[in-house]
């Protein structure tokens, strides 16, 4: 693409990886050379905590606060109930409002390390389209909403076309998604001013319903922005593990995982992480993403350095490190590695070593904790497990055991 951006903000989309589409360059270059451009993300209240499949845009969000926007988080109390089909093979469980509420307040906490909230103009607003939703009278909504949107073209939507090519059941209140998502930006839109709204690509569908009705129902020029969705360079999605998903909250993962995620991006992934997940000079990250042989691994540690210091502080980035080196170069234990602590009661008269594999978050089953020892993939105090029969009593977890599976994942097993 060829358009030379005037904003800053867009300067840096481009510059970093961050953008994959945009419904008019122009329109949006010029709004954010106005002031104080209000643009929002929605995240559904789907689980306790984000995960690194969000970061992406959580990241766009940052910058756009620092030239100067005003970021929205736009948490989806309303939405949530009925589930976004996009992309999806099967219908999302519903959740009840405790359970939505809560999710809501676990992810609240990952949104104040990278945002700055506040009543200034580039101060950062957390609102939840329940304000919005849950008091909506369907007949009129359908009269007044409802007839804006065809039927025909929302059944052209890769996200809904690709679920009916499958012949797979859509609800009708999964079809509703993406017409109260479009509900969402007219009202940020009359509420708030709110001009652009982001998010992954396979979110176009969406945001330009949107634009379209925002347009027909209050005459308003809006805009939209969409990031790339992001594969590691072995065609993975983004943010999953072998022991499952990389959660944002560290309680319900260490910074030193966490960090360890990080530290294990492949080769070829380096210098692109580094552009959209940190904020180092875009010259930098070219230039650490262009080492080869062992020196690319420093280039690693700077990126679980800088993306762990963003989320949970430089002195947890830093306890990271020296436990990585405490583990892999001196092949000791380390303070911070993942802990399981289990009662007597737990262990009773001795607990199999493949649960204890299971229960660190080395393996996702007992299955997967077998063929990890058959495998030779698993260690015991760093010495090769054979046995997958083996038993652990007590008096063996007085003094802590560590289990590793594979060269990079370990955890620590002790006896409360």
């Amino acid at each position: 693409m060829t358009y030379h951006p005037k904003s800053d903000f867009i300067r840096i989309m481009m510059e970093r990886g961050f953008l994959a589409d945009c419904t008019d360059y122009q329109g949006l270059d010029d709004a954010l050379m106005n002031g104080a451009v209000p643009a929002y993300i929605g995240y559904d209240a789907t689980a306790k905590s984000l995960h690194v499949g969000h970061l992406m845009n959580i990241m766009v969000l940052r910058w756009l606060q620092k030239c100067g926007g005003k970021p929205i988080t736009l948490m989806g109390g309303g939405t949530t109930k009925v589930g976004d089909p996009s992309f999806r093979s099967d219908e999302r469980p519903l959740l009840d409002n405790a359970a939505i509420d809560a999710n809501i307040a676990g992810m609240q906490q990952v949104f104040e390390k990278y945002l700055s909230y506040g009543d200034g103009n580039s101060d950062a607003i957390m609102l939840n389209n329940a304000e919005w939703l849950d008091n909506l009278n369907y007949l009129e909504f359908l009269r007044d909403i409802g007839r804006h949107f065809s039927v025909n073209r929302m059944l052209s939507f890769e996200s809904v076309k690709s679920r009916l090519d499958r012949e797979q059941s859509l609800s009708f209140l999964e079809f509703n998604y993406m017409i109260l998502q479009a509900y969402d930006f007219l009202e940020l839109n009359r509420r708030y001013g709110c001009l652009l709204q982001m998010g992954g690509s396979d979110q176009w569908g969406n945001i330009v319903n949107g634009i379209d009705l925002t347009r027909r129902v209050l005459d308003q020029e809006i805009f939209g922005l969409t990031t790339p969705l992001l594969t590691t360079s072995d065609g993975r999605k983004m943010g999953k593990s072998q022991g499952g998903a990389i959660w944002l909250n560290g309680d319900m993962l260490s910074p030193y995982e966490f960090w360890q995620f990080w530290r294990n991006t492949t080769d070829a992934d380096t210098g692109k992480f580094l552009k959209i997940f940190t904020e180092l000079p875009v010259e930098e990250c070219d230039r650490l993403g262009a080492l080869e042989g062992s020196d690319i691994n420093a280039a690693k540690i700077i990126l679980a350095n800088e993306v762990t210091t963003l989320l949970h502080g430089a002195e947890a980035a830093k306890n990271a490190e020296a436990t990585a080196r405490e583990v892999f170069e001196k092949g000791g234990v380390g303070d911070d590695l993942p802990t399981l602590t289990l009662t007597a009661a737990d262990i009773g008269d001795g607990i199999s070593i493949v649960q204890l594999i299971v229960k660190s978050g080395l393996a996702g089953s007992g299955k997967e904790a077998k063929r990890l020892i058959t495998e030779n993939g698993a260690r015991y105090n760093d010495e090769p497990l054979t046995d997958a029969g083996l038993m652990v009593d007590a008096a063996t977890l007085a003094t802590p055991i560590k289990l590793s599976a594979g060269k990079k994942r370990h955890a620590l097993v002790q006896l409360g």
